[in-house]
């Protein structure tokens, strides 16, 4: 079987990374991967299975170096469409035109996209008008908000997949309420989990640590970048300011995605004053780090407060108390079972839970069904199956 493996940004090559090794341990070849990373060459027969890495270039990302890919154990993609940014339409037009040549000069049987990035859809549509079969890994997930770009990407793909890889009971019922028939459906767990477990022993501490001279489980960090919560700049004050405000003596350490930096850079004095930031005080600004870097910090923190979905499942598995600033989640695990609340985009509601937390009152948590750094494996079993 010939494999497409689709990754359109950095987030999506993690969530890669576990299935690329699983199918490498299941190699029947005397190859070794060794000589497949000297040689910079994706495509490796495992068992019946080809494989082939496509990078959409979605998104510029100067750390997706080498180095990064080195990190992760798996080799450079063997080609970078290189559609880039612009608007929804424009972006989803550049990726499909770039997608369809590929599958045209590099004929597949299976397309594999990932998450819900724009490149999830885009390629998935793509496929299927040339006749090809798409899996979906992380398939079901919804939030049932459709001002989020993501949610259409979502439900859109899973319109058209065939293989629907899932990573929760949840996302199992919102595939059978859509009509998907259940033997297309495959609880496997969640694949980045097992990037997570296979790299946690490899963390990074980053230089930040003994700049700010943090301590073990003695600092918040923070991540923000979704657009109603920092894109008008009164309402990212006001979020910035209770949660330095409610956060004691503890340093917040906030690596800044770029979009909210720039809205940051506007701040007047006062503002930034307000928020926490300057000499002496609590907020502590920082470029975005890299994966090992950035999880090194989570691990250790006293808290974390994101509106990001992924870090909720992170948390989730590190055991970290976690707020997320956002109305709805993709990810009702992490609520129901994990270490993860869902506040809202209320700055008031920011210090009555940061209040249970320095309380002691809040929940342990556990782990979800499966998320146990087997997803890939189990993903690769079910494509062996059906090679057959």
């Amino acid at each position: 079987m010939r494999l497409t493996i689709v990754a359109g940004a950095r987030p999506n090559f993690m969530k890669i990374a576990p299935l690329i090794h699983a199918i490498e341990r299941r190699s029947s070849y005397a190859s070794s991967f060794a000589g497949l990373r000297r040689t910079g060459k994706a495509t490796e027969e495992r068992e019946g299975l080809k494989y082939r890495i496509v990078h959409t270039g979605q998104h510029y990302d100067p750390k997706l170096s080498a180095t990064f890919f080195e990190e992760l154990g798996i080799p450079e993609p063997h080609v970078n469409l290189e559609a880039g940014s612009g608007t929804q339409a424009e972006q989803t037009a550049g990726i499909m035109l770039g997608f369809e040549k590929e599958l045209m000069a590099h004929p597949s049987d299976l397309v594999i996209v990932v998450g819900d990035v724009t490149s999830t859809m885009a390629c998935s549509i793509t496929a299927k008008k040339l006749n090809i079969k798409v899996a979906h890994i992380e398939a079901g997930i919804r939030s049932f908000d459709l001002t989020m770009p993501e949610e259409i990407n979502r439900m859109v793909t899973d319109s058209i997949t065939d293989l629907f890889f899932t990573t929760s009971h949840f996302a199992n019922e919102n595939l059978r309420k859509a009509g998907v028939p259940e033997d297309k459906i495959f609880f496997v767990g969640n694949v980045m989990i097992d990037t997570l477990l296979a790299n946690r022993s490899h963390f990074i501490k980053p230089a930040i640590w003994d700049k700010l001279r943090l301590k073990e489980k003695g600092y918040i960090v923070i991540t923000l970048h979704r657009p109603n919560n920092v894109d008008e700049p009164e309402n990212l004050r006001k979020l910035l300011s209770a949660i330095t405000g409610s956060a004691g003596s503890l340093p917040v350490v906030f690596p800044v995605h770029p979009r909210t930096r720039k809205v940051i850079n506007d701040f007047s004095p006062a503002a930034l004053r307000s928020c926490g930031l300057g000499d002496g005080q609590s907020l502590k600004l920082t470029e975005p780090l890299g994966y090992l870097e950035f999880n090194y910090l989570v691990e250790r923190a006293f808290a974390v407060i994101t509106d990001s979905g992924g870090i909720t499942e992170e948390t989730t598995v590190m055991g970290v108390p976690c707020m997320t600033l956002r109305n709805s989640t993709e990810r009702p695990e992490t609520c129901t079972v994990g270490t993860n609340e869902l506040l809202g985009t209320d700055p008031t509601a920011i210090k009555p839970a940061m209040e249970r937390l320095f309380a002691g009152e809040w929940k342990n948590g556990g782990i979800p069904e499966l998320w146990d750094g087997k997803a890939a494996e189990r993903i690769v079993e079910t494509l062996l199956r059906i090679a057959e």
